[in-house]
């Protein structure tokens, strides 16, 4: 299988690119992609994609995503985790409740300040190259979403949570807020991502895991079809003849009168549809419209 989806347990002390780098050695595979930068320090998923299968990249940046993160209470830091200078410390005199009602409060649609140490863009400069020159610029609120926050355990100053969250959820500013509404401060510990939409830690290989599957010849056995992030969507099928089967190969918008489904009893307008040839190679995304559907991504092997 030459296109697919990894789903990379990224070790501690690894950037995102660094797993990327290490993979294209180990897949001899230029074209990969990750989907989503997890800071050095931190572990767990992260989706790699391979070959056609970089078109993804940006659609499964976007999905929701689950971490688990220790909290600790009494500490602020410049970077807002552990690996950064210490600015204050102070005493934690607060209770458990206190820190339960402080975390819902950053649960919902929230306005959420990113870190100064962070890969955003100001001004064409990256926060953390302007924080590394000892520069602080003012960082615009952005929208994010948290679906919930769950207390694991608590044994103060340190909390474990677990977070579900949207896309641009930066964990260290929640951990920093937080800080800053108990007034004691607080920087996060360890984080650990756990889940990215339907790529859990459990199914998760280490690079040296990768690495032996690969010497094994055993490298399909862990990369998922393209087709399977998809799998939300009806099922549409070209009908076997030369002309469908052309246009569909050459990309070209597809009349309804050209696929057959077995599972869908009718079409859906503004509806996203995976089709695939009559052979079952999996052509790509489709729209449809107007009894037409019309290509948003084309994933068929040996075409550019």
């Amino acid at each position: 299988m030459n296109s697919g989806i990894i789903n990379v347990y990224k070790e501690a002390g690894y950037t995102s690119f660094d797993v990327v780098a290490r993979l294209r050695g180990i897949l001899k595979i230029k074209k990969i992609g990750h989907t989503g930068t997890l800071d050095p320090d931190a572990t767990g998923v992260l989706p790699v994609c391979v070959g056609k299968a970089t078109k993804l990249c940006d659609m499964l940046t976007d999905k929701d995503k689950v971490y688990e993160c220790v909290m600790q209470l009494g500490i602020e830091t410049d970077t807002y985790d552990m690996s950064g200078r210490i600015l204050n410390r102070k005493s934690v005199d607060v209770t458990e409740e206190q820190v339960k009602n402080a975390l819902d409060s950053f649960v919902g649609d929230i306005m959420q300040v990113p870190p100064m140490y962070s890969a955003l863009k100001v001004n064409g400069k990256k926060l953390y190259e302007l924080a590394r020159a000892g520069k602080e610029v003012e960082r615009k609120p952005r929208p994010v979403k948290v679906f919930s926050i769950d207390v694991i355990s608590m044994e103060l100053p340190l909390v474990t949570i677990r977070v579900h969250c949207g896309k641009g959820t930066y964990i260290r500013s929640i951990c920093h807020d937080v800080g800053q509404l108990l007034g004691c401060g607080c920087a996060m510990k360890s984080l650990v991502r756990t889940k990215v939409s339907m790529f859990d830690i459990s199914d998760a290989h280490t690079l040296d895991e990768i690495e032996r599957i690969v010497k094994a010849g055993n490298i399909d056995g862990i990369m998922m079809p393209i087709d399977h992030a998809f799998e939300g969507m009806g099922t549409v099928f070209v009908v076997p003849t030369e002309d469908a089967i052309k246009h569909a190969i050459n990309g070209a918008p597809i009349p309804d009168t050209h696929v057959f489904a077995e599972a869908v009893s009718a079409f859906e307008e503004d509806n996203k549809y995976r089709i695939y040839l009559p052979d079952n190679r999996f052509l790509g995304v489709y729209n449809y419209k107007d009894s037409i559907f019309t290509l948003e991504k084309f994933f068929l092997e040996g075409t550019e």
